[in-house]
């Protein structure tokens, strides 16, 4: 289990934040950080992995103190049994995809494991290309079994799949499924995609202004109340046109378009750019935007 109530003073765009994080995590669990660009997700993980350093309080993992002020704790980063995969991938360059893993492993245990990562992450073939002719995705596969080397008590993800396209987004979605279904490593990521958000999680902490607002299980935060139809899915609003006596929605829906039949009411709620969840049951589909209260 992860214990985090920290302090912390932040200069953002609107001036200084006062941040105060305080979240529990438990052993084994996908959470996702979500809320505005700003409001300090990134923040609570490099101040997790040790990258940043609280003003007060503590941070205590599986029952061993990372971080404590009043203790004078505070262990550096590579003393803390985590990995982190960042936006930009942060490969080096001038060594090929298997010396990148090698050196992220910390004895012959780690560097023993390289190959099953290799393999299970689909980079076998790749273990001797450099960094510069892999593709977004690949380069992302690389980052992710980077962090895995040293078997972490903790796998930080800041918003890793945002750069790639929608087709190879869902892939990578899947294939890190796949892999926490695995290895159950406690995983933190930060994301801003409603449908990777809900894909992935088991909870989702709600980061405003620097303070964990609300943990609860993805859809429930997602949706204002509980529908009991069969199929629920969330998607974009691109389109909406006036056929009266009926309104046509279409939206994106991972990389699929669907358009579907609302009623005028139910049309002026919807807004372009907006996530709506489409819930169908009895073959009557209902869209329902994702911030009506």
């Amino acid at each position: 289990m992860i214990i985090v109530d920290t302090t912390k003073r932040l200069n953002t765009a609107d001036g200084i934040l006062q941040a105060h994080f305080e979240l529990t995590i438990n052993d084994s669990e996908f959470l996702t950080l979500f809320g505005p660009s700003g409001a300090g997700k990134t923040t609570l993980m490099r101040l997790i992995a040790g990258l940043e350093t609280p003003d007060s309080g503590r941070i205590e993992v599986d029952g061993e103190v990372w971080f404590d002020s009043e203790l004078k704790i505070n262990l550096p980063p590579q003393k803390r049994s985590v990995g982190f995969v960042f936006q930009d991938y942060a490969l080096f360059p001038t060594m090929n995809v298997r010396q990148n893993l090698l050196f992220a492993a910390e004895n012959n245990s780690g560097r023993k494991y390289v190959d099953t990562l290799l393999e299970m992450t689909e980079l076998t073939s790749l273990a001797t290309r450099l960094p510069a002719t892999l593709s977004g995705g690949q380069k992302q596969r690389v980052a992710l079994a980077r962090a895995l080397v040293r078997n972490p008590k903790i796998l930080l993800l800041d918003e890793p799949l945002s750069a790639l396209d929608p087709a190879m987004r869902q892939k990578l979605q899947d294939e890190l499924m796949v892999i926490h279904n695995r290895l159950r490593v406690t995983t933190l990521l930060v994301s801003h995609d409603i449908a990777e958000t809900v894909k992935l999680s088991d909870r989702l902490a709600a980061i405003e202004m620097g303070h964990v607002n609300r943990v609860c299980a993805p859809i429930e935060f997602f949706t204002a109340h509980t529908l009991s139809g069969k199929l629920q899915l969330i998607g974009e609003v691109l389109k909406i046109e006036e056929e009266a006596p009926v309104v046509i929605v279409t939206l994106l829906v991972g990389s699929s378009i669907v358009r579907t039949v609302v009623s005028h009411d139910e049309g002026e709620k919807l807004r372009l750019g907006e996530h709506a969840l489409i819930s169908v049951k009895a073959f009557n589909p209902i869209v329902i935007p994702l911030n009506e209260k």
